[in-house]
């Protein structure tokens, strides 16, 4: 007979799609557990059924109310209670996060056993930069909610990440494409499942190929981050000289127009010479 887990709060990764994802740590923890909290339990017991494993369960949803919440955490100090989520990482778009801080604030021990995420493993379909990128769970549902989302991280220099549904795929790319222009960007859906798919292309190219065909399944948007802005051309550096240079020095002229055109004040001070003769 396998040693108990220690008392605790056990956060467990179950696999997005092919049951076969599941680490055998995972596995382990959840046959081990005193108890398991479930996203939907109707899911959790498929892959309880996998393994082999026969462990009460309960519900812990964004529904769950403080009270739940405090019996469970009462239980924590001489019980092993497994978090899962219906596929992924706990926590990543899903509830949790106020039950690890209500049991690490009354000092229970949290423990992890990571495994699968859809954000992660569409990063590593895509192609795009992957220093930096910025999760952004699901977009607003309705349209100027959802344009203000779009404006307020427009100039993140940050590969983006969403999550998002069939139905409203189309919805969203173009409200993508309308607030930031022409970027690459790639619809992964039903990652590590048999009919797996990345398709990449711009914005606008995405929104054209999903505007009659709503995919089914679980999807995951990845758009590149902001380009180099262009640099200013002579003609419109000089044009911004000539104008400037009627209210200002050459020097004062060169720096008001290198800070607004974002151009090296060397090269606007060159070109403020040259029309000041």
């Amino acid at each position: 007979m396998s040693d108990p887990l220690p008392p605790g709060l056990h956060i467990v990764a179950t696999p997005i799609g092919n049951l076969g994802d599941l680490s055998p740590r995972a596995a382990d923890t959840l046959r081990r557990a005193d108890r398991i909290l479930a996203e939907d339990t109707r899911v959790t017991a498929k892959l309880l059924q996998h393994i082999a494993a026969r462990v009460p369960m309960g519900r812990y949803d964004d529904h769950s109310s403080d009270e739940q919440r405090e019996r469970i955490v009462a239980e924590l100090g001489d019980r092993a209670i497994a978090l899962v989520s219906d596929a992924g990482t706990p926590l990543i778009s899903d509830p949790g996060y106020k039950l690890v801080r209500a049991a690490r604030a009354a000092g229970h021990s949290v423990h992890t056993v990571p495994g699968p995420s859809a954000v992660t493993a569409a990063l590593t379909l895509a192609g795009l930069p992957t220093d930096r990128f910025l999760f952004l769970g699901f977009l607003p549902a309705k349209a100027k909610a959802r344009a203000e989302a779009i404006a307020e991280v427009a100039g993140v220099r940050a590969t983006l990440v969403l999550y998002e549904s069939g139905p409203r795929l189309c919805a969203t790319l173009a409200a993508l494409a309308e607030g930031f222009g022409q970027r690459d960007a790639a619809v992964a859906r039903e990652i590590s499942k048999l009919h797996e798919e990345c398709v990449t292309g711009t914005l606008s190219e995405l929104t054209e190929r999903y505007f009659n065909a709503a995919p089914k399944g679980e999807i995951v948007i990845v758009v590149a981050p902001p380009g180099e802005a262009a640099s200013a051309s002579n003609e419109e550096i000089d044009t911004a000289i000539d104008e400037a240079l009627l209210r200002l020095s050459p020097s004062r002229a060169a720096a008001e127009v290198a800070e607004r055109l974002n151009v090296p004040r060397k090269r606007a001070y060159a070109r403020a010479l040259e029309r000041s003769k």
